[in-house]
């Protein structure tokens, strides 16, 4: 039988996958209304769902905090959820950037490179991925999210070109800005799921990449 810690763990995993899939629907929503979609205000509103959320875990963590007591790698893997979390929040605010934009990039009836769809992809596979990597406690996939950033740093280098050199023939400035903000948002996203996968490897090992924030060494 699981002892209250566990359920208390179990619990916890359990709202950040509940976070995380609120996030990969922002990104995608975000992705959708750049094109035309009339789901600006459900953008909005899955934000502050995921605004709520990161008040719940918060409040979830400061009770297993306060009333367990976890040492070494459980005190490691609660800690890593309140850094994880305020990355997430982070990617539902993203999102609710380019919502404001698509407002402007339809006014002008600009075409979206397709590079852009393509980034929203990848960033919700790799929040997927390193949700999962957390409730797994698998250190290959949340090192595999990692490296998988270089490809949506590849697709904004990419979708800057693209955008100079319309910007250059016919496309009117402003609209071109407006693209190419929503591709640096779409970055963004990604280097916060990096963020959150560094804090799943920081869990697991007791190591941070920037060296700032271990606890525990590599106790088990």
């Amino acid at each position: 039988m699981a002892t209250h810690f566990e359920r208390q763990l179990e619990e916890l995993h359990v709202q950040i996958i509940t976070m995380g899939s609120l996030c990969e629907k922002v990104i995608s929503l975000s992705n959708r209304a750049i094109r035309g979609d009339d789901c600006v205000r459900e953008i909005f509103d899955t934000d502050r769902e995921i605004d709520t959320k990161e008040r719940e875990i918060e409040n979830h963590c400061m009770r297993i905090l306060l009333h367990q007591q976890p040492v070494a790698k459980d005190l490691r893997e609660v800690s890593a959820a309140l850094k994880m979390i305020s990355d997430m929040e982070r990617i539902g605010d993203q999102a609710a950037d380019i919502a404001d934009l698509s407002k402007f990039i339809e006014v002008n009836h600009v075409e979206v490179p397709e590079l852009i769809g393509s980034m929203a992809e990848m960033t919700v596979r790799m929040v997927t991925e390193s949700i999962d990597a957390f409730v797994k406690k698998d250190l290959k996939l949340c090192r595999k999210v990692i490296d998988d950033d270089d490809q949506v740093d590849d697709a904004f280098n990419q979708v800057k070109e693209e955008l100079a050199k319309l910007m250059y023939q016919n496309l009117d400035a402003k609209a071109g800005l407006d693209l190419l903000m929503t591709a640096k948002y779409m970055e963004r996203i990604g280097d916060h799921a990096v963020n959150i996968a560094e804090w799943v490897e920081y869990a697991l090992t007791g190591v941070h990449r920037n060296n700032e924030h271990q606890m525990g060494g590599s106790q088990a």
